[in-house]
């Protein structure tokens, strides 16, 4: 039985991913980095915001300096997202005034 009940457990999670996911449209994916921003997250952070996934790194990176708000990404992979924002600023921030609408965010090129 505890055998089903880890199985069990393991539906639920996948489930519980796949709703945060469609809550959480992808805006851009590169070098194995996915891009994501959610709808209505001002209450959190206060300031806009994306969040990135990498491997099994998680942070949240503030749009006006790239600063890490929380979590943590490899140096190298910092370094790719900070170059990515600074690139398409704008974009993010029109993004962002798009989400706490609760209106789906655009995708944005990834880093060539």
């Amino acid at each position: 039985s505890a055998n089903w009940n880890g199985r069990v457990s393991d539906l639920i999670r996948e489930r519980i991913g796949k709703t945060k996911r469609k809550r959480m449209p992808i805006l851009s994916m590169f070098y194995g980095i996915v891009v994501y921003m959610y709808a209505y997250d001002d209450r959190r952070h206060h300031y806009p915001h994306f969040h990135v996934e990498y491997a099994e790194f998680t942070a949240v990176i503030a749009i006006a300096d790239g600063e890490i708000l929380e979590g943590d990404l490899p140096r190298a992979k910092m370094k790719l997202v900070q170059a990515w924002l600074e690139i398409h600023r704008e974009d993010l921030v029109a993004d962002w005034n798009l989400a706490v609408q609760g209106l789906p965010p655009q995708r944005i090129k990834p880093l060539e």
